[in-house]
């Protein structure tokens, strides 16, 4: 049995969008956050050598991106759950747009730092709203599809990311700063189409938000385990990439081109968004467990274009490495986000969130101090063993979690009917609803792990009436 969530309608005089122009601009907003995250990937060479920059301080430039998006995770993970979806991303949008202007005028590193704090709490406002309101805005029957959807619209954002930058940087004036210039105008562009959003949506609490920590519902907490450490491994062996994969092309592979760099590095997020979208009928389960083979493999093929100095194998290996982000990332959002209490989508979101990048600023900074101790090729030797085992791990996670769900009783298993509440709120009597029907009501709708059926994407489609 389930209760579906009350529908309230904007019948105010603003111009507001609907559901579908509503689910792309949150999208986009998605896209957004990893286009922001990965802005200054193939600037790090440029400015290593023209401010005599150490690998550690590169790397802890991308580093303090995360670290302020989990400190923001942390303190503010739920507030769109409170505030609105629509409000938390313009605060996010606002925040990026700081960010990226000041990289776009940075005369020195100090401004670099704080281009990257901005641009972490813009992401950290904008990506778990976003991802909750793209569940919430998909149509009756296909919430599944915002999971798919949501992955293929980073990987998107971190293809503008590598390919617009890398071309930037070695055909246009002003290398270091064109690129973010464009980056700000696009974020004004989405700013203008997020204003349009509904102001709030279904479930969304209504009552005053306060700081506090994030919290898991104690049934949730082996679902949120496996998601967790999903995403993480996924973030690892992005951070990996990211932090480190302009520099192994360079320096390791070869390569001295900073738009072939880039293609590589686009490479992975290009198969990222396209694995997403063919993989987007598997289960949850499935996808962990090939994501955490892919990596595997894919740490191995990177291990060995170092050794070959192969310009060949490092673009195979940046495949692949998509190939296991997208699977475990996919796998881990679709997990969660069909487990996670609506009035508390956004706050669970964004603890999976936390653990993926707080581990993954752990990630940017290790392997950015092995590797100006030790050498590049060293941090590598450290940091694929890593990658491969957290893929592994999550792998071995996500089967037992399956067997328990396949062993566990279910109290659930009489029930043979779902029951839905549909409440209309209107303004001044002019809404009625006129019928009623059901969707996805079968026995054979409900979710093979719970029994039940689900609440996001089934229940009663109403018809309103306006007069």
């Amino acid at each position: 049995m389930t209760l579906a969530p009350s529908i309230a309608l904007n019948t105010g005089a603003n111009r507001r969008l609907g559901r579908r122009a509503s689910f792309w601009v949150a999208a986009a907003v998605a896209a957004i956050a990893l286009w922001t995250s990965g802005a200054p990937t193939v600037t790090y060479p440029l400015y290593a050598a023209e401010w005599h920059l150490t690998q550690t301080v590169t790397t802890m430039i991308f580093a303090v991106y995360p670290v302020v998006l989990v400190a923001v995770l942390i303190i503010a993970g739920d507030l769109s759950d409170h505030i609105g979806r629509r409000a938390a991303m313009l605060l996010g949008l606002a925040a990026s747009l700081v960010g990226t202007l000041l990289f776009a005028v940075a005369p020195e590193v100090g401004w670099l730092f704080a281009g990257r704090a901005f641009m972490g709490i813009g992401v950290g406002l904008s990506i778990s709203p976003a991802t909750a309101a793209m569940v919430e805005f998909s149509a009756p029957g296909q919430a599944r599809r915002s999971s798919s959807v949501t992955t293929a619209a980073t990987a998107l954002g971190l293809v503008l990311a590598t390919v617009v930058g890398g071309g930037l940087i070695q055909y246009a004036p002003f290398p270091t700063h064109l690129n973010f210039w464009v980056l700000s105008a696009v974020i004004t562009v989405v700013f203008g189409a997020a204003w349009f959003l509904p102001r709030r949506v279904a479930l969304e609490r209504a009552d005053r938000w306060r700081p506090r920590a994030p919290h898991i519902p104690r049934g949730l907490r082996m679902v949120f385990a496996v998601s967790a450490l999903a995403v993480t491994a996924a973030y690892a062996s992005g951070a990996l990439m990211l932090s480190l994969g302009a520099e192994i092309g360079r320096d390791l592979v070869g390569s001295d081109n900073a738009l072939v760099t880039g293609l590589a590095l686009s490479l992975s997020a290009a198969t990222i968004g396209l694995v997403a979208l063919l993989a987007r009928g598997l289960p949850a389960r499935t996808d962990i467990v090939w994501g955490g083979i892919a990596t595997t493999v894919a740490m191995g093929l990177l291990l060995l274009a170092a050794d070959e100095r192969s310009l060949l194998i490092f673009l195979v290996a940046a495949a692949v490495t998509g190939t296991g982000y997208s699977l475990l990332f996919l796998g881990g959002l679709t997990l969660i986000s069909a487990k996670a209490p609506a009035h508390h989508r956004a706050g669970t979101l964004s603890a999976v969130y936390l653990v993926g990048y707080l581990l993954q600023g752990v990630v940017a900074i290790s392997l950015g101090t092995i590797a100006t101790a030790y050498g590049l090729g060293r941090a590598l030797e450290v940091g694929a063993p890593l990658m491969a085992v957290l893929g592994l791990a999550a792998l071995v996670l996500a089967l037992v979690l399956a067997a328990f769900f396949k062993s566990a009783p279910r109290p659930s298993a009489g029930l043979d009917r779902r029951l839905d509440l549909v409440l209309v709120r209107a303004k001044s009597g002019r809404v009625a609803a006129s019928r009623g029907e059901l969707t996805r009501n079968e026995v054979a709708d409900r979710d093979p792990a719970t029994g039940l059926w689900p609440s996001d994407n089934a229940g009663v489609v109403v018809h309103l009436r306006i007069r």
